[in-house]
């Protein structure tokens, strides 16, 4: 059974524990106080995006959805929790039970969005809402930052492929989850089998600088690799010396053979070396992948050179100088007491130093100008003005606690690159700046 059938992370059976003490202390104080059945909705949203960054990437969604059908607490967890004596006997009872039965509403996934931006909407009872807040703010927070720094690698890559290599300068369920919000935000391929296995990334990768210097000449290694992988094969070219090493490869793949990969020193000036070199023994087919820390500067530093893929790790699974998005779950309207149709009432954090929140069940659409170029992030409480009704972002997620938007990563992926695409110009720019559209309420 391929591990994308079981809607799992890789060897975590439950998610019930991917969260903070106090979301469960809460729980107990509601239920003893007798408000933990009020209808309540939570919003996940930003008031910033890192600096410099023109636009956000949603990511992480369909690990939300997954997340939230298995947050469960079985026999183990709840032994914990009272061993530990985390909360009370009415509490574990309840929480044996526990089925968020609740909806949820948010962007699609690969959509981008700003700062005030309503992210993910969560309705339910507050006892079955606010324990979702850590997990899906660990997932969304770390899916998007990476998934935004792919994006801009993608524009800087001018449509040549990305490899995600990430997976050893990070955690290892970090990595897998990394490797996804990178095929979001426009890599073509992973390093990671993990990846792979659980969501169908097309995976690369052939031999290390430890391949060569395990064999007792740099030609021997080349060998011993075509003749186990082809001609069509990446053969890595700068363990020694560049040049000698790609006629070496020229010599024993033939003119057909597949790459060569640079992993160090002057990409730029041995980008164009090599690709003399290649033209000139007759292998003009033969591409080019450079690799070396690279984050969107340095693939923008390379628009100009005969490179023809670029294999990124460290700079994009920290989301390149910005591992996270800030992003925060708050409670903006509730009802007065229990039962499904209790009107809610708007609430919201009013605090000094920026982090007050506007209070409200909120819908976002994004307003286009004359020549369908978004201009305009609008948020509002109150009716959807008729001019914006068919340019809502929200959408459905889960209803009544069962999932109804589960869909195919490479979907994800084209609704990004079409939502990129319609945005200002100006989004793809590298250097800093304000976000691209303004955020308007309502």
């Amino acid at each position: 059974m391929n591990a994308a059938d079981l809607r799992l992370p890789v060897d975590v059976p439950s998610t019930a524990l991917f969260t903070d003490r106090y979301e469960l202390t809460m729980l107990q104080a509601a239920l003893r106080s007798g408000t933990a059945d009020r209808r309540s909705v939570f919003e996940v949203f930003t008031r910033r995006l890192p600096e410099g960054r023109r636009y956000g990437v949603v990511a992480g969604t369909g690990r939300v959805l997954d997340a939230v059908e298995n947050f469960r607490f079985d026999s183990g967890v709840l032994d914990f929790l009272a061993s530990r004596k985390i909360v009370d006997e009415p509490t574990l009872a309840w929480l044996a039970d526990y089925r968020f039965r609740g909806d949820i509403w948010g962007y699609p996934e690969g959509e981008v969005y700003f700062p005030g931006s309503p992210i993910l909407r969560v309705e339910g009872t507050f006892a079955e809402a606010v324990l979702l807040e850590t997990v899906i703010l660990s997932i969304l927070n770390h899916d998007s930052a990476v998934a935004a720094a792919a994006s801009r690698m993608a524009v800087a890559a001018g449509g040549r492929p990305l490899i995600e290599m990430g997976a050893r300068r990070t955690h290892e369920l970090a990595a897998v989850a990394a490797a996804r919000a990178a095929y979001v935000g426009g890599f073509a391929s992973t390093s990671d089998l993990a990846a792979g296995f659980r969501y169908s990334i097309p995976t690369v990768g052939t031999s290390a600088h430890a391949f060569t210097l395990l064999h007792d000449s740099e030609r021997d290694a080349f060998t011993a690799q075509v003749d186990s992988l082809g001609g069509n094969t990446t053969l890595l070219v700068d363990t020694y010396d560049v040049a000698e090493a790609v006629r070496t490869a020229v010599e024993i793949a033939g003119p057909e053979l597949g790459a060569v990969r640079i992993d160090s020193g002057d990409l730029l000036l041995l980008a164009h070396r090599v690709r003399q070199q290649l033209d000139d023994l007759g292998a003009g087919k033969t591409r080019i992948v450079v690799t070396s820390d690279l984050d969107e500067y340095a693939i923008a530093s390379l628009a100009a050179a005969p490179v023809d893929a670029y294999g990124v790790g460290t700079q994009l699974v920290t989301g390149s100088g910005h591992p996270t998005c800030s992003m925060v779950y708050k409670l903006v309207a509730r009802a007065d007491g229990p039962g499904p149709d209790a009107p809610l009432r708007p609430v919201a954090k009013k605090s000094m130093g920026g982090k007050t929140s506007i209070g409200g069940r909120k819908w976002a659409a994004r307003r286009p100008d004359a020549d369908g170029v978004a201009e305009a992030e609008v948020v509002g409480t109150g009716p959807v003005p008729a001019e914006l009704a068919d340019h809502q972002l929200i959408v459905e997620l889960v209803r009544g606690g069962e999932v109804v938007a589960r869909e195919a990563l490479d979907a994800v992926r084209d609704r990004h690159a079409a939502a990129r695409a319609g945005l200002p110009l100006s989004a793809t720019q590298l250097s800093r700046g304000e976000p691209v559209l303004p955020t308007e309420y309502l």
